[in-house]
């Protein structure tokens, strides 16, 4: 419901180990956000498996609602969450399982055996997607060999933020920018790769129809209207992937622009008109995945602050308080490039004791083994602003273009240190910010679908003049030119 003229929308934004639930409001010039709840997205592992607890983030969701009614009320709904993972409906639209969490060890070794039946170029060719074991096609294809069974029972297969619409509305359907994450839709076409699912014995009556971002999936359903007491709003096909919402709020009037979108995951790309599939695309493993107005977020997955992160829950494990704050403290304190790390070595996906993967890589490539927080620490830092630096470097070669600017985005714009090594090492300057990239995103296409907003380039005009973005000037790119080609040397071992 408007209040004093004033349009309000409920974004839920989905993170992989947390969510919340955010009030936007937009007075016709600026937005104003509130969060009214945040809840923690805590997998499960059962009898070797990595689950989603989607049945209790559903809940959440509930919740959220629940909060936003009392705090005056909405007029939609939008939720964006991670890519790839899906949910499987049986023919009376119930899940076979909980969805699997794309860090199962499921899909281990499933790529090389995928490729023996379809060839990795064709792959490429076909999707424009970014090899990873975890992508859509693999885990479907890991479920054909496995549990032929369960595609057999399945009627529907929906990604997570299209499953969590079904449970609010009952329609079935499958927003752009998520599906492109999955590696099963071709680029250029917008469609369903249906020739290649059927090669490698994927069921294609599961996939349901694939809706622009800024589409309707439906009206919130009378029996939650009813529970909750809710009102009778639409729930909108919002940027469903957060990355794809977080670029709709890069705050830059530029056509030309890099982003990276820094959060567990760093994906780090470009927006362009129409996906770039070639050989040199394909040697440097870059991404084509959908935006808003179909555009094409074209990126580099990285690991991200999961490396922090990780890092911190061991030593918080090993009995040390020890705050992102600290941590930042202790990594200024020691000596810069001492050692290196590739941040998207397999070593690295799985949780665990972090900090000693850190020092097994290091010891295994012959470099100095980093001794303590303040070593480990200074190492992810540099290594993830190096690897930044590659990701920049392939994509201007691809594209062709200059960019004199590189956009951070979302929760990993508070490290000021990444932030300053990135423009170091990129020898850019970084515009940090907005810090809620991923949910401004979500609001601005909510208010574009309800006809607030005329379209992309007024929502990123108006997040520009919502949000004060910190910048970075380049420092020190002497001593990042001076260690790079050493931390080239190290991740190609």
């Amino acid at each position: 419901m408007s209040i004093l003229g004033k349009k309000r929308v409920l974004a839920f934004d989905f993170g992989a180990s947390s969510g919340r639930a955010i009030i936007g409001e937009f007075d016709g010039k600026s937005f104003q956000m509130e969060e009214i709840h945040r809840f923690t997205n805590d997998p499960v592992m059962v009898n070797g498996t990595f689950y989603w607890d989607i049945l209790r983030l559903f809940h959440e969701i509930k919740t959220g609602i629940t909060k936003a009614i009392h705090a005056g009320g909405f007029d939609a709904i939008g939720i964006d969450t991670w890519g790839v993972d899906f949910g499987l409906l049986d023919k009376n639209g119930n899940l076979l399982q909980n969805p699997v969490h794309y860090r199962d060890s499921r899909t281990d070794g499933m790529p090389e055996k995928l490729f023996s039946v379809v060839p990795k170029e064709e792959v490429y060719n076909e999707t424009g997607i970014q090899i990873m074991k975890f992508n859509t096609i693999f885990q479907l294809f890991t479920i054909a060999q496995k549990e032929p069974e369960l595609l057999e029972r399945a009627e529907t297969m929906l990604f997570i933020p299209d499953l969590f619409a079904y449970f609010l509305t009952g329609v079935k359907k499958a927003e752009y920018s998520i599906v492109s994450t999955s590696q099963i839709m071709n680029p250029n076409t917008g469609e369903w790769t249906y020739d290649l699912l059927e090669k490698l014995g994927v069921p294609t009556s599961i996939l349901p129809e694939i809706i622009d971002a800024g589409s309707i999936y439906g009206m919130l359903s009378d029996d939650i209207c009813e529970e909750l007491g809710a009102p009778k709003v639409p729930v909108i096909a919002v940027c469903t992937h957060d990355t794809a919402s977080a670029v709709v709020s890069v705050p830059s009037e530029e056509k030309d622009f890099i982003y990276i979108s820094c959060g567990t995951w760093s994906l780090f790309g470009t927006e362009l008109d129409k996906p770039i599939i070639s050989k040199a695309s394909e040697e440097l493993n870059v991404t084509n995945e959908g935006g808003y107005d179909r555009t094409v977020r074209f990126l580099k997955n990285i690991m991200g602050t999961w490396l922090i992160q990780e890092s911190r829950r061991q030593w918080i494990r090993e009995g040390f308080e020890v705050t992102f704050a600290d941590l930042e403290k202790e990594a200024l304190a020691c000596e810069p490039f001492k050692c290196f790390i590739d941040p998207d070595c397999l070593d690295f996906e799985k949780p665990g004791n972090l900090p000693k993967r850190v020092q097994e890589f290091c010891e295994r490539t012959g470099q100095y083994v980093p001794q303590n927080r303040g070593e480990i620490m200074r190492c992810i830092y540099e290594s993830l602003a190096m690897k930044y630096r590659y990701a920049f470097n392939a994509i201007r070669e691809v594209t062709g273009k200059t960019y004199n600017t590189i956009h951070m985005l979302g929760g990993g714009t508070k490290d000021r240190l990444l932030c300053q090594m990135t423009a170091d090492s990129c020898n850019v300057k970084v515009v940090a910010g907005p810090i809620e990239a991923t949910a401004t995103g979500n609001i601005a296409v909510q208010l574009i679908a309800l006809n607030e907003i005329s379209g992309l380039k007024e929502a990123r005009k108006i997040v520009k003049d919502s949000v004060e973005p910190k910048e970075y000037d380049v420092k020190d790119a002497a001593s990042y030119d001076a260690a790079y080609s050493r931390f080239l040397e190290i991740v190609g071992k």
